[in-house]
């Protein structure tokens, strides 16, 4: 067997790691946000896995358009996140390709070190950085890449409405002018992560189309600033994007916050997925949802 015909696919991922098959991957098991992008682009994962943050159920939020596997067994199967996926569960899917992200440094995110290494001694892996540093467009296109490498793509027109929702959303955004939109995770009663608008790549891409986007105090965190509501309702955000994943605190634990209240009374609060699917599909979703929030507002 020549060189050629034992690496007839392959692909090299943000670790710089050479990931090789001798023939397409067609079962590809992978983290729950890279497996809703896969979906939208046209690959059926046969699996999927969360993250340290997520339970013994997936997170309809981070699933995207996923099909979720239910008691018909029509949808995708949820394996369990963090210390509750086990390699064994993984392997009895047969996969022949396995997709995750990273965060920096190359470390593969929600899985547990020795479990990723022993998962990459019998299955190919691609792992792409969504950390700091990554532009939402630039994610978007190395799934675009790997998709291709699997034979599919973006329904046609994709790109096409997605150009014409960042023109839209930069047209709105330079009318709403002073608009203020503020990120946040709550945390409970008595806590809230304000995101920084550089360190997110979806919100990264709202400032570059001109939308003004608050930025929390300085202090300790990288991805947030961890305060009160106070410390929330004191930046006065025109429009809250709220995170709605199942990790964050839900709203009746801190509904009744005068704080918050003051926040939610004044802001237009648009529920917000800080883990969106790296899809054309998805931004275009994503940019046309605040542009609707701006225009409200306008």
């Amino acid at each position: 067997m020549d060189e050629r015909s034992r690496t007839a696919w392959e692909f090299t991922d943000d670790r710089g790691h050479l990931a090789t098959a001798p023939r397409t991957p067609e079962r590809v098991v992978a983290y729950i946000q890279a497996a809703a992008g896969l979906w939208d682009l046209g690959v059926r994962p046969v699996g999927f896995f969360g993250s340290f943050h997520d339970g013994e159920n997936p997170d309809r939020t981070k699933a995207g358009s996923l099909p979720l596997g239910g008691a018909e067994g029509d949808g995708v199967p949820y394996l369990g996140a963090g210390s509750g996926l086990a390699v064994d569960d993984v392997l009895a899917l047969r996969p022949d390709l396995v997709v995750a992200l990273t965060y920096g440094g190359g470390q593969v995110y929600g899985i547990e070190p020795d479990l990723a290494k022993h998962l990459e001694e019998h299955v190919p892996a691609v792992v792409i950085d969504v950390g700091r540093g990554s532009s939402l467009a630039g994610v978007r296109e190395r799934f675009a890449e790997l998709g291709r490498t699997l034979g599919a793509a973006e329904e046609p027109g994709a790109t096409a409405e997605l150009a014409r929702a960042k023109s839209e959303l930069a047209a709105v955004a330079e009318r709403a002018g002073s608009v203020r939109v503020l990120a946040l995770s709550p945390g409970g009663p008595d806590s809230v992560h304000l995101a920084r608008p550089a360190k997110w790549p979806d919100l990264s891409a709202l400032t570059g189309l001109g939308v003004r986007a608050v930025e929390p105090p300085e202090g300790p965190g990288v991805n947030w600033s961890t305060g009160t509501w106070a410390d929330a309702a004191e930046l006065r955000p025109d429009v809250v994007l709220l995170d709605a994943r199942a990790n964050a605190a839900p709203r009746e634990r801190y509904a009744h916050d005068p704080h918050w209240t003051s926040v939610a009374d004044h802001a237009t609060v648009l529920p917000w997925n800080p883990e969106l699917a790296p899809s054309a599909a998805a931004h275009t979703a994503y940019l046309g949802a605040v542009a609707e929030a701006l225009r409200g507002r306008t």
